[in-house]
């Protein structure tokens, strides 16, 4: 009783917390922007420590890169030869004295509690030696220390500062056009924590009474956008009522853009070709409850298929669990939305983790996939109708080049200017669109527009 009642003294509850999110994406790869949220609620962590621990958690997923190196300096040795649970901790503390206001005492003195009160004295004794090197340094210090040269290796400066793999800045730096200030723009809006977007369901709550009951500010593009300026989203009576959700505006441009574009004598026709989760789909199917038009929605995971049923319920949708290539649906549809799977490289500030499971071999295959599902999605197309293709990522093997693909197999196919149909600026030449976080403050969601 007596050891227990010190360990629970010792041990603050919300860097546990981080910490224990930490070890579940280093030990069953799990995510965690799902792991976290059901952590805090489970142990009633509310408030300022929710805060804590939701800025300590994805803070150091999301620098991981930048972090080990600092750690392996350090600590004089690869991080691979430090113990999976001493290395979560000193993520963390290498995190709060790095990219925090936290004091160096506490950093420290709160991490070598977190391994005490686990392994013991001599754990304990190696995180407070390590940390201790840490502090004598700020960032950008052991950035002018770590760093490849910016005059030597301009793009392998910005990925480490921004704490990007190395792959992952130049595929930036493709789609970017070559430009220096784009890439350190865009890799710099990428490190830092996005906010909060949520989508007001058309034909229940307008964005503009979603932001009056929320507190939140009306989106810049989508119609049906919200800004939230903080707190969880959960806990808005809209949220829990399934009038709103949370969504990046990105995407709802993207569902948008399926339900403005032009098609002629529409019978009704939809189709979400890879609808799980289901947030695209719900904004899409709310839309076709408005213009009386049906959405057939397929996702190949049942799992995931459940999800898509239970945002999209009292809506005209109907869920088939099938692999989209081969769905068994009858051709003659009017409007198609293709969000493909993809490597999320859009994505990554909205899931920390992710850069750093990601690699360049992962693409090929990715890129056949996407082939596949836009070669069946121009079968299954009537003629006058649309295909709105989609990426949560700006890799151009994924956007421009699949559709490139597909055009030069499919001479019946045209592409159609997409900047019509999405209601933002600087969207560059066209006639695809790529919104960018730097720009657009949305992720960098790709999207092309076919038509049979």
């Amino acid at each position: 009783m007596k050891k227990a009642a010190l360990r629970d003294k010792a041990v603050d509850p919300a860097r546990e917390a981080a910490r224990d999110t930490l070890r579940a994406v280093r030990e069953r790869d799990a995510y965690a922007n799902l792991v976290l949220p059901r952590m805090l609620t489970d142990r009633g962590i509310t408030g300022r420590d929710a805060a804590l621990a939701t800025e300590l958690a994805y803070g150091a997923a999301r620098a991981q890169g930048l972090l080990d190196a600092v750690i392996a300096a350090a600590a004089n040795r690869p991080v691979g030869e430090i113990d999976g649970a001493v290395l979560d901790v000193l993520r963390l503390g290498t995190y709060q004295l790095l990219r925090t206001r936290i004091g160096s005492h506490a950093a420290v003195s709160t991490s070598v509690d977190l391994v005490r009160s686990e392994m013991g004295m001599g754990p304990s004794g190696f995180v407070n030696a390590v940390l201790r090197k840490v502090s004598q340094r700020d960032e950008d210090l052991w950035i002018d220390e770590l760093a490849p040269s910016m005059a030597d290796d301009l793009v392998g400066n910005l990925a480490f500062r921004y704490a990007h793999p190395r792959w992952i800045a130049e595929v930036f730096a493709e789609a970017l056009g070559g430009s220096a200030g784009a890439l350190q723009a865009a890799l710099a809006a990428d490190d830092e924590r996005p906010p909060v977007h949520l989508v007001a369901r058309p034909g229940l709550i307008t964005a503009e009474e979603l932001a009056l009951v929320s507190g939140g500010d009306v989106g810049r593009y989508s119609p049906y956008c919200v800004y939230l300026p903080g707190g969880d989203p959960g806990e808005l009576d809209a949220i829990r009522d399934g009038y709103a959700g949370v969504q990046d505006e990105g995407s709802q441009l993207v569902g948008r853009a399926l339900t403005v574009a032009e098609v002629a004598d529409d019978a009704g026709r939809w189709l979400d070709m890879c609808a799980g989760p289901g947030g695209k789909a719900a904004l899409v199917a709310a839309i076709a409850d408005i213009d009386g038009a049906h959405l057939d929605a397929v996702e190949v995971s049942e799992h995931r298929a459940e999800l898509i049923r239970k945002v999209v319920r009292d809506l005209p949708v109907d869920v088939r669990v099938a692999d989209a290539r081969e769905s068994g649906l009858t051709p003659g549809f009017d409007r198609i939305l293709l969000d493909a799977p993809c490597s999320g490289l859009g994505s990554l500030r909205r899931r920390p983790e992710s850069r750093w499971r990601r690699g360049p071999a992962d693409i090929p295959g990715l890129v056949t996939l996407q082939r596949e599902l836009l070669t069946e999605a121009v079968r299954l197309l009537r003629p006058g109708g649309v295909v709105v293709y989609s990426t949560c990522s700006p890799h151009p093997a994924e956007t421009v080049g699949v559709v490139a693909d597909v055009l030069a197999a499919q001479p019946e196919v045209e592409q159609i200017d997409a900047r019509t149909l999405v209601p933002a600026d600087h969207l560059g030449d066209g006639p695809h669109v790529q919104l960018w976080p730097h720009i657009h403050g949305t992720d960098a969601m790709f999207l092309a527009v076919l038509r049979r």
